[in-house]
């Protein structure tokens, strides 16, 4: 647990992290510290393009206020953006389109230009820890471009927010343009959206320079669940019929159902959040459909867990990891974990 700390984390950042303690800044080449890491083949395997051979697995990220060099003191794997696009066109991450909650201006990322977008507030309640707030120095926004300049060899997990083909078109072209397919998801909620992101992709390869005959060709981006295409999952799982249906996802990002009604109101009525508890646990957590998915190549994170006895349930499952607001915590767990294996 956290020991009535406060996670020391960056209100400039939104979208959510594993990771934090570490010292400075990375510089915009430094990576993940793992002593097992192989630096030749990064962090990719045949299957798991993001599942680490080393002593850190299992440490995933997602990064919604909070400081990269934090996550990566804590040798995260993983970071989870939100993107939105201001006036001027720039892609900049954040969770809220409306930035009364993140700064208090009551108004949205898309009418404001990058350079008129206010800062955080000194002091901001961590979405998934009611009662607990974020402090940070550096209260900026940043750009997608800036992120993906600083941490070229990190993987991310981006979900655009909104049916917005700018926004889509231009997410692809910072992907294609930072040569970073393979170590970059496609994530969103909804279908159209989801289509609209992989046709963005093929239109950017299209419109793109061709590569170097020396330099990889870049595969299609892997993409994570939408909410019917979960769905879809567990109806076939039910049924009997999953191990016959192809599965092109290579990721699940799904809240873990013992948040609900804790850290996580997707409801305003009280009673509509403990039904929802109650329903979501016993279709969700079933040890064996995780374990299918995984042996089918689909990495299960369940998000956003900030307390010790949900990172418990999560790896009792077999999740591949967890996102979190308070990399010490899941690094300490971890370590401890390992340890007592």
């Amino acid at each position: 647990m956290w020991n009535g700390e406060e996670e020391r984390v960056h209100p400039g950042l939104t979208g959510d992290a594993v990771g934090g303690g570490g010292g400075g800044r990375p510089g915009p080449r430094d990576t993940p510290s793992c002593p097992t890491q192989d630096r030749e083949s990064g962090w990719r395997t045949p299957w798991r393009p993001w599942r680490s051979e080393c002593t850190c697995r299992g440490s995933w990220c997602q990064l919604s206020c909070l400081m990269p060099a934090g996550s990566m003191g804590q040798r995260a794997d993983l970071l989870e953006l939100d993107c939105q696009l201001t006036r001027d066109g720039v892609v900049v991450v954040s969770h809220d389109q409306n930035l009364s909650r993140q700064s208090g201006l009551n108004r949205d990322v898309g009418s404001l230009n990058f350079e008129e977008l206010p800062r955080y507030k000194e002091e901001l309640e961590v979405y998934f820890s009611p009662g607990r707030f974020a402090h940070g120095s550096d209260r900026r926004m940043m750009s997608l471009e800036e992120v993906f300049q600083r941490f070229p060899q990190l993987p991310m997990a981006v979900e655009v927010k909104g049916d917005n083909e700018e926004l889509i078109h231009k997410i692809a072209a910072l992907v294609r343009h930072f040569n970073r397919n393979e170590i970059t998801i496609w994530a969103s909620e909804k279908n159209s959206i989801m289509k609209k992101c992989k046709a963005a992709e093929q239109t950017a390869r299209s419109l793109s320079l061709p590569l170097p005959l020396t330099t990889p060709q870049n595969p299609e981006m892997p993409s994570s669940f939408t909410i019917s295409r979960g769905i879809r999952v567990l109806l076939f799982y039910y049924l009997g019929l999953l191990p016959f249906i192809p599965i092109p996802e290579k990721f699940l990002l799904c809240f873990l159902p013992t948040i609900i009604n804790r850290t996580y109101f997707p409801f305003s009525s009280p009673g509509l959040n403990q039904l929802a508890a109650v329903v979501s646990r016993w279709i969700i957590m079933r040890k064996s459909l995780i374990q299918h998915l995984e042996q089918r190549g689909v990495q299960v994170i369940f998000w956003c867990l900030n307390e010790e006895s949900d990172f418990e349930v999560a790896f009792n499952l077999g999740a591949s990891g967890v996102l979190t607001d308070y990399p010490t915590a899941l690094r300490q767990y971890l370590d401890n974990r390992g340890a007592a294996l």
